[in-house]
């Protein structure tokens, strides 16, 4: 049961910073305020609805109203308050970052739940925290971030590896999420400050060509 409370919690959190981040870009494209709400539920609830279906199980937003009501909150923020937020050069990319972070989180926790193997997890995790991403930038005509140069769902991978770490040298379920958050969030973080990045594939056909 008290894990159930901290899945639902980091939910929650999950939902309203990737709502704010979905229903940012959208304005950014010049939305009205009901493609925004759209843009803003995509981002926030599909990563863990392919999971839950994955799972096997309703998906978390059919089963209580109150994350579409969190998704409006977040859009009222914005409307609100996005003068104020909009100096703060980081500000949504960080809304952005703490939503892939809690839902990695959310998505290992809830696998683990329905008794699968922590490499699973780790996938479900990394689903459910960038899925979402993809399908609002699809929705946006946007090149979906998980292909962008810096780190993104890496750091989803890399952070779930810290929690199954922790987990086998018996580190609580909290102390593991919370330094599980802290590890992708800082990835990151440095993948974008530095401009970190995987290798890039080439073209073996294009280089041939060139030769």
């Amino acid at each position: 049961m008290e894990q159930d409370i901290i899945i639902y919690i980091i939910e929650l959190l999950g939902t309203f910073a990737f709502a704010i981040s979905g229903i940012r870009h959208a304005a950014a494209k010049h939305f009205d305020w009901f493609g925004g709400y759209v843009c803003g539920i995509a981002v926030a609830i599909g990563g863990g609805t392919i999971r839950d279906v994955m799972l096997s199980t309703t998906p978390f937003w059919m089963t209580t109203p109150i994350y579409m009501i969190c998704t409006a909150v977040a859009l009222l923020t914005v409307v609100f308050f996005g003068k104020w937020m909009e100096p703060l050069k980081n500000a949504w990319f960080v809304f952005d970052t703490l939503g892939l972070a809690l839902f990695t989180i959310a998505g290992i926790q809830k696998s683990l739940l329905f008794g699968q193997p922590f490499w699973v997890a780790i996938i479900m995790g990394c689903i459910t925290g960038s899925a979402g991403g993809v399908i609002r930038d699809v929705l946006l005509n946007n090149e979906p971030v998980i292909f962008h140069k810096e780190i993104y769902a890496m750091a989803s991978v890399l952070g779930g590896m810290v929690y199954w770490a922790l987990a086998e040298f018996g580190v609580p379920v909290e102390w593991g999420a919370v330094v599980s958050f802290i590890v992708t969030c800082i990835i990151r973080f440095l993948a974008v400050r530095y401009h970190i990045s995987l290798p890039v594939l080439t073209d073996i056909q294009t280089n041939s060509d060139k030769k």
